[in-house]
């Protein structure tokens, strides 16, 4: 499903529209934006049609694209969310380069739980990273993401094997960091 808008103090989170996707697609076709991105790649133009489609009719998933100053510098969202158990899984790429560390993703990622857990009312967000994406494990820690685990050489991706760790924000414990700020 696409989300609704949401507004922060440096980013908004808005629904993707049609016009988005050429510039999503210019993004994924960066090897250094997707460098540390998990199944994401180059896609032709009908795989972008086919995302945009999924993307309005999954009801267990909701996507939004992160704008600055009116400009579309990113995506993020929560997938497979498993409504029984109360969990999804997160992720978010910061396709601007000229954005990165300066706080939007980390903006992003505090709009995107929020939602998650004030009005999906899940229990628990998970995420993964490539174990040498520092940056965007820092975010993830200041999101509230605690690490909860290591994947061994669980992603084959540029001619190797990489360690993926995978993060953890639970609805209590976030819930308690809101009311100490």
């Amino acid at each position: 499903m696409l989300g609704p808008v949401i507004r922060g103090e440096k980013c908004i989170l808005r629904p993707p529209r049609k016009e988005d996707l050429s510039i999503i697609q210019r993004w994924f076709e960066d090897p250094e934006v997707i460098r540390f991105t998990p199944g994401i790649g180059p896609m032709s133009d009908s795989q972008e049609e086919e995302w945009f489609k999924r993307v309005g009719e999954d009801a267990n998933a909701v996507q939004w694209v992160i704008e600055v100053d009116g400009k579309l510098v990113g995506v993020t969202g929560i997938g497979g969310i498993n409504w029984r158990h109360g969990n999804g899984e997160t992720g978010i790429v910061i396709g601007d380069k000229s954005l990165w560390r300066k706080g939007i993703a980390t903006e992003a990622m505090a709009l995107r739980t929020a939602f998650c857990f004030r009005e999906l009312n899940l229990h628990k967000i998970k995420t993964r990273a490539f174990m040498e994406n520092e940056a965007s494990k820092r975010a993830l820690q200041k999101a509230g993401y605690r690490e909860s685990g290591i994947q061994r050489e669980e992603m084959y991706k540029d001619g190797g094997w990489h360690d993926i760790w995978m993060g953890e924000v639970m609805r209590e414990d976030w819930e308690k960091a809101q009311k100490t700020r």
